[in-house]
């Protein structure tokens, strides 16, 4: 496979709040329609709250990593799944005098069609979050919750 590259731009515009685009999410129907705002969280001097934070974003990103690898290899495996949610929560912590994200708690709900498909789907989510290219970028911890359930019939 060859290399790919991702574009953000960035643009401070007052306070401890910018906004942050993609040229390649653009879709044309308005200026700002590949744009989402960023800003300091509230639990640090000037941050706001309420809006998407490099926090939440890092979080967001081993989420909606898991989310697309599960898709990927339970199609590959011919999972018969209804459903995929996940719960995430990013943890600040104070190592050697700096901030990092230390861990991320992923809590992945798979909805599956039969019993007999619960050890397979916990299997594929663990082997998601092994291949997860997130994942195996960052330093953080990453945990997993995960929980299968049976369609009602």
């Amino acid at each position: 496979m060859e290399k790919h590259n991702y574009n953000v731009d960035i643009n401070w515009r007052q306070d401890r709040k910018g906004i942050m685009c993609s040229p390649e999410l653009a879709d044309g129907s308005t200026p700002s329609s590949n744009c989402i705002e960023v800003a300091t969280p509230p639990e640090f001097p000037k941050g706001i709250p309420h809006i998407w934070s490099p926090e939440h974003l890092f979080t967001a990103s081993v989420s909606s990593c898991l989310m697309t690898t599960f898709l990927a290899i339970a199609e590959n495996s011919k999972l018969d799944f209804t459903g995929f949610s996940c719960k995430s929560q990013g943890i600040l912590d104070i190592i050697d005098g700096k901030y990092a994200m230390v861990e991320v708690i992923l809590k992945p709900i798979i909805t599956i069609k039969a019993e007999k498909d619960r050890g397979r789907a916990q299997r594929i989510v663990q082997k998601s979050e092994a291949a997860c290219l997130i994942s195996n970028s960052i330093k953080s911890k990453i945990t997993m919750e995960i929980e299968i359930m049976v369609e009602s019939q």
